[in-house]
């Protein structure tokens, strides 16, 4: 197996079956040091099965997998020591506090830096004190994530990790987790709010039926589909001129306001707009919303 110190996360082949369900299909996936990497996919798709198979919850059916240069499998006792880990689905000890979490979680690993998990619970305006059983699914999550950051791990795997952050504390995780990556350690995170995923990850996986359809860069990812083109006309509209141009879809035309879809060359877009007297043109980038949605619909029709 291929071995290098730029690779944190290296799978060849890796597969998992429940019976006659294939959950993950020969998944192959390098995640690079110090990037913050997304993994996307409806629900059933296979994001927590490849995370379990990670840090060796479940054994796979096939393939292998390195993680932080140690065979998942084999290693996985010393391999934890350097992963912080927040679950989809947390369980913690209801009659505890918080602090007692931390405490416990952190004998475990010889001792943890109070200050430091003080620094996140301002942070994240988590209330120490109370105790899990009174905590909201929010508060639980804050703690969550404090467990997961507070022995400042070399590789972070998170599953859904902003489910029930109000906005605000989105936004302050969102630094940290870039506070992470310049600090050259890595985060590979599986969630369902792109809007998330496109502000913070450097690059995003696609995964959908246990297969992985796509990896790319976000900014990549953003400028090989399609863009939308608004163009501002003044005098008489003729939407039609543009509805049956190569790679032009979704024409829409209000008030002298034509919007489309354009994918591949914008060249007979402009000379079908030279037509008419065009008082302003923009173009606007699709949201990762937008890309996730293509690929899903190419998959339907296939």
């Amino acid at each position: 197996m291929r071995s290098s110190p730029d690779i944190v996360i290296h799978t060849e082949r890796l597969t998992k079956r429940y019976g006659k369900l294939l959950a993950l299909d020969n998944l192959n996936l390098d995640v690079q040091r110090g990037e913050i990497f997304g993994y996307l996919g409806p629900n059933g798709a296979g994001k927590t099965t490849t995370i379990r198979l990670l840090l060796d919850f479940i054994r796979p059916t096939g393939g292998k997998s390195t993680v932080l240069g140690l065979d998942a499998q084999a290693q996985s006792v010393a391999l934890h020591r350097n992963i912080g880990n927040l679950p989809g689905e947390l369980s913690l000890w209801n009659q505890m506090t918080g602090w007692e979490v931390v405490r416990y979680l952190g004998g475990l690993r010889n001792g943890v830096d109070e200050r430091y998990v003080s620094e996140l619970a301002v942070r994240l305006e988590m209330d120490m004190t109370r105790k899990v059983k009174a905590c909201s699914s929010g508060m639980k999550r804050k703690l969550g994530l404090i467990q997961a950051l507070m022995h400042k791990p070399e590789l972070l795997i998170l599953d859904e990790p902003t489910n029930g952050l109000d906005p605000l504390v989105q936004q302050t995780f969102h630094k940290l987790m870039r506070e992470v990556a310049a600090e050259g350690r890595t985060v590979f995170m599986s969630s369902h709010n792109l809007p998330e995923v496109e502000a913070t990850c450097d690059r995003v996986g696609i995964l959908r039926e246990g297969r992985l359809r796509a990896v790319e860069r976000i900014s990549d990812l953003k400028q090989v589909r399609f863009r939308w083109m608004t163009l501002r006309v003044s005098g008489q509209a003729d939407p039609t001129r543009f509805e049956t141009l190569p790679g032009v879809s979704d024409v829409t035309h209000h008030n002298g306001t034509i919007r489309l879809r354009v994918t591949g060359e914008l060249d007979p877009v402009i000379k079908a707009a030279a037509q008419h007297h065009v008082v302003d043109m923009a173009y606007e980038e699709p949201t990762l919303e937008e890309i996730f949605l293509e690929y899903y619909g190419e998959d339907k029709q296939s």
